[in-house]
C-alpha cells in the first residue's frame, strides 16, 4: 500500500508550494547550479544548456491545467529519492565528481515532486524532468569514449568525400594529410556538441510535433546518424577550402561552417520526420484499400 494523503490543488496553494520548494532546492544546491551555469558559459559543446530549464519550464507550463485537475496526494516514497539525491550530491562532492553533484538537483526536484504531489503528478512531469538531464554535462569518462571514435568517423568520411571529389588526402588517425597542410580532427570538430544538441532538440521536436512514442523514439536515434554524416561533410568541406585558401580553415569561417551544418542536421531531422509520416500514410492506404474494396 502506498503511503498518500490527499491534499489541496488549488492554484494558489500549488503556487506557493512551487515557490516554497524552487527556493529551498536553490538554496540547498547553489554551489551545484552555479557551476552548471559557470559551464554553459565557457563549455561550447553545453551552449544549449541555458535552453533546457526554459524549455522544461515551458512544458510544465502548458501542462497546468492537467497538473491541477491531477488530485495531489502527499507520498512519503517520495522522501526517500529526495534522501537520495542528498546523499548522491554529499558524496559526489566528497569525491569532487561533478556530473552526480550536479545530476543530484535533478534526482531531488523528482523526489520533492512525489512527496508533495504524488505519483500521478510525477507521472505528468516525466518528460521534463528526464529532459533536464541535457543540462548536465556528460562525465569525462562518457565523454572521452564517445567523442574519439567521432573524430574518426568524421575523419574517415572526409577522407572517403575527398577522394571522391579529386581532392589529394592521406589520412592517419584523427588528421587529414592534404596538400595545403595537415587537417586535424581535434576534439572540438568530433560532433559531440551537434550531437548533444540535436539530440536535446529531436525531444523537444518530438513531443511538440509527435504523439507516436515509438516514432519520437525513432527521431531520437536518427540523430546520431545524422550529427554523424552532418559533421562529416563539415570536415570535407574545411578540407576544400583550406585548399582554397588555408585561412578559411579557421576563425570564422570554420566557426560559421559549424552553424550552417547544425542547421542542415536539424533541417534533415525534419525532413526525416516527414517522410516516415508519409511513408507510413502510403502504407496504410495500402492496407486499407483492399479490405474497402472487398467489402
Amino acid at each position: 500500500m502506498t503511503p498518500a494523503l490527499q491534499v489541496s490543488s488549488r492554484p494558489a496553494f500549488v503556487s506557493l508550494k512551487l515557490l516554497s520548494v524552487a527556493a529551498l532546492i536553490v538554496a540547498c544546491y547553489a554551489p551545484a547550479l552555479r557551476s552548471l551555469a559557470l559551464e554553459w558559459m565557457r563549455n561550447d559543446d553545453m551552449g544549449h544548456g541555458f535552453f533546457v530549464p526554459l524549455v522544461a519550464g515551458y512544458i510544465v507550463w502548458q501542462k497546468r491545467d492537467e497538473l491541477l485537475a491531477t488530485p495531489a496526494r502527499t507520498n512519503w516514497w517520495g522522501l526517500l529519492l529526495v534522501l537520495v539525491g542528498a546523499a548522491q550530491s554529499l558524496l559526489a562532492t566528497l569525491g569532487v565528481e561533478l556530473f552526480l553533484s550536479r545530476s543530484a538537483v535533478i534526482v531531488t526536484l523528482a523526489g520533492a515532486v512525489w512527496t508533495l504531489w504524488g505519483t500521478e503528478w510525477l507521472k505528468k512531469l516525466a518528460f521534463p524532468l528526464v529532459l533536464l538531464f541535457f543540462m548536465v554535462p556528460l562525465p569525462a569518462v562518457i565523454y572521452n569514449s564517445i567523442t574519439f571514435p567521432l573524430q574518426l568517423r568524421a575523419s574517415q568520411l572526409a577522407d572517403g568525400a575527398l577522394t571522391l571529389l579529386s581532392v589529394p588526402v592521406l589520412r592517419e588517425g584523427n588528421i587529414l594529410e592534404l596538400p595545403s597542410g595537415k587537417l586535424s580532427v581535434v576534439e572540438a570538430c568530433s560532433g559531440i556538441r551537434s550531437l548533444l544538441s540535436l539530440g536535446f532538440l529531436s525531444l523537444v521536436y518530438g513531443y511538440f510535433f509527435e504523439k507516436s512514442t515509438p516514432l519520437r523514439t525513432l527521431l531520437f536515434i536518427s540523430t546520431v546518424p545524422i550529427a554523424i554524416l552532418t559533421n562529416g561533410a563539415r570536415v570535407t568541406l574545411t578540407g576544400i577550402l583550406s585548399q582554397i585558401k588555408p585561412e578559411l580553415a579557421s576563425g570564422f569561417f570554420h566557426e560559421s561552417t559549424g552553424w550552417v551544418m547544425f542547421m542542415l542536421a536539424l533541417g534533415v531531422m525534419v525532413a526525416f520526420h516527414r517522410i516516415v509520416l508519409f511513408a507510413g500514410r502510403r502504407i496504410a492506404g495500402r492496407q486499407i484499400g483492399p479490405k474497402e474494396s472487398v467489402a
